[in-house]
């Protein structure tokens, strides 16, 4: 494993563009498409597809998922580890009804030679060209939604500035007076665990808007006759705390679109999907 200043760091990232399950009245599982697993020593990897077609309900034109971790180089006497994850889904096609020209997840952190909370940053993540129904999906993106590293080696769980953007989201959903009741029961029992759990949910995507058929709920699009999409959604699970209360493993998980598809189709799909964190020790 790389050792610097007297640690070692074990690199863990993971991403695939494509996975899911088709239930009615097709039935077929996707397999992750190209799946991507980075080495613990570090290193990159790359993994490639061609075009994917599940009948004529999802295709894609090409997708390819890339990892690289690597001693931090650039100036500082703190800088540790370096890990970049990037999934490409070009030409995203489902019935005809959601479009996409290129969706592109990044998840960039940086582990410190000292401590264990990571830098975290979406900088490369973008849709382009999202529409449902021909008609263009305008969105408000936050990529800065975890804001800077937490001071002391803090977790993001506990950030104030952390917890007021993650708020702000949760109160975007409430404010909506026709908020179905799965959602409002999911954000209510989320805004009581803010600030009180390990565990962040949020999103890249603050706002979805358009003339496109439907109803938006912040990150969450849902269209009569087709499902719902849940867009740029955002996990912060941390763990391992040391008796000062530093997380020894912070875990970032990204999920560009997840599609849960209930008309004449039945299943569910995600496509751009990470997973990173790394671990050094002592």
């Amino acid at each position: 494993m790389p050792i610097k200043n007297g640690r070692t760091h074990t690199f863990n990232a993971e991403a695939h563009v494509l996975k899911g399950d088709l239930t009615l009245p097709l039935v077929q599982r996707i397999h992750p498409q190209a799946h991507n697993l980075l080495p613990a020593e570090g290193g990159y990897k790359a993994q490639h597809s061609n075009a994917f077609r599940v009948e004529n309900v999802l295709t894609y034109g090409v997708g390819h998922s890339q990892s690289a971790g690597h001693e931090a180089i650039k100036e500082g006497p703190n800088n540790g580890w370096s890990t970049i994850t990037t999934t490409v889904i070009e030409d995203l096609n489902v019935l005809e009804i959601l479009t996409c020209d290129r969706i592109v997840g990044q998840v960039i952190t940086e582990h410190p030679a000292e401590g264990y909370v990571p830098t975290i940053s979406f900088l490369g993540t973008r849709y382009e060209n999202l529409r449902i129904g021909g008609y263009r999906v305008e969105l408000e993106m936050d990529l800065n939604v975890l804001g800077d590293k937490p001071a002391k080696d803090g977790p993001y769980s506990k950030q104030d500035d952390v917890i007021k953007n993650v708020k702000e989201q949760y109160d975007h959903f409430h404010k909506n007076k026709n908020l179905p009741a799965h959602l409002k029961d999911k954000y209510n029992q989320l805004t009581s665990h803010l600030g009180k759990s390990e565990e962040l949910k949020c999103s890249v995507v603050k706002e979805a808007s358009g003339l496109y058929p439907g109803h938006s709920y912040g990150n969450v699009i849902i269209v009569p006759h087709f499902g719902t999409i849940t867009l740029g959604a955002v996990r912060v699970f941390e763990e391992d705390f040391t008796p000062t209360g530093t997380p020894k493993k912070t875990t970032v998980y990204l999920t560009m679109l997840d599609l849960n598809l209930g008309c004449a189709i039945h299943g569910n799909a995600t496509a751009g999907c990470i997973m990173q964190n790394g671990d050094s020790a002592p």
